[in-house]
């Protein structure tokens, strides 16, 4: 088995421990700290996932870097093989009880993304790819969707944690699109939202001031299923989710010429 099979096979499996962890303690009682703002919150959970994840890297890959959104990894410079990590995607939803969260794995290798992974624990549905080998769900091959028309196309974005208090919030974007799209929805986790642009579910995605953590693996996915992933004015993404666009190609152009009025 090559190396680049084996790194898969292991994200895959961490994601899917992590995944286990957050569905045994899903609608328990949780301790509910805050970050940044009062709605960036992390719970004892999401340390438990990270734990999982970068112990058993530390273990098998110690010469890796991790990235991971707690700060429990070591990002070495120089390092080739990079792990991204947000090892509970979805932490508002997930401490209130909505089901839509997940556990998201990137792997860059020099500098590239080269593995993708996204695992939601609740419908056990698996999101994986990896560069130049095509996107899967559960094993199955996955495609983004054929829309063509901006009025007949599900969109999906979400806001950042200073929407309470910074003037840049995305509510214009919100109020143009959900204007001109068949329906517009904020469900709170971008890597599955991501995963959805792959999975043809949504026809796209926008979204600002995300983390590496955030896109390092949807992105992937999104671009092996055959979607388009850039900034907001169409220049290949920085891959740190400053500025996040993800569509099934076809939609690209329209909402970018949305963003630029």
């Amino acid at each position: 088995m090559s190396e680049l099979s084996t790194v898969r096979r292991l994200a895959e499996r961490l994601a899917r421990e992590a995944g286990a962890i957050q569905r045994e303690r899903y609608e328990t009682q949780l301790v509910v700290r805050t970050k940044s703002a009062a709605i960036d919150l992390v719970t004892e959970v999401d340390h438990a996932c990270e734990e999982r994840i970068v112990s058993a890297l530390h273990r098998e890959r110690p010469r890796d870097a991790i990235l991971a959104e707690e700060g429990g990894g070591e990002d070495r410079q120089g390092a080739e093989w990079r792990w991204v990590i947000d090892p509970l995607d979805g932490t508002m939803n997930y401490a209130h009880g909505y089901p839509r969260f997940c556990v998201s794995i990137g792997v860059q290798r020099a500098g590239e993304p080269i593995v993708g992974v996204v695992y939601d624990p609740l419908l056990d549905e698996l999101f994986a790819a990896t560069r130049g080998q095509g996107a899967t769900r559960n094993g199955q091959a996955i495609r983004v969707s054929e829309e063509r028309e901006l009025g007949r196309a599900l969109l999906a974005t979400g806001f950042a944690y200073d929407v309470h208090r910074s003037r840049e919030d995305n509510l214009d974007y919100f109020a143009t699109f959900v204007k001109r799209a068949r329906g517009l929805r904020r469900d709170g986790s971008a890597a599955l939202d991501l995963c959805y642009v792959a999975a043809g579910r949504f026809d796209g995605f926008w979204e600002l001031k995300l983390h590496p953590w955030d896109v390092a693996a949807g992105n992937l996915i999104v671009e092996e299923a055959g979607g388009r992933t850039s900034d907001l004015s169409g220049a290949a993404p920085s891959g740190d989710g400053s500025e996040t666009l993800a569509s099934n190609g076809h939609l690209h152009e329209a909402m970018i010429a949305l963003f630029r009025r």
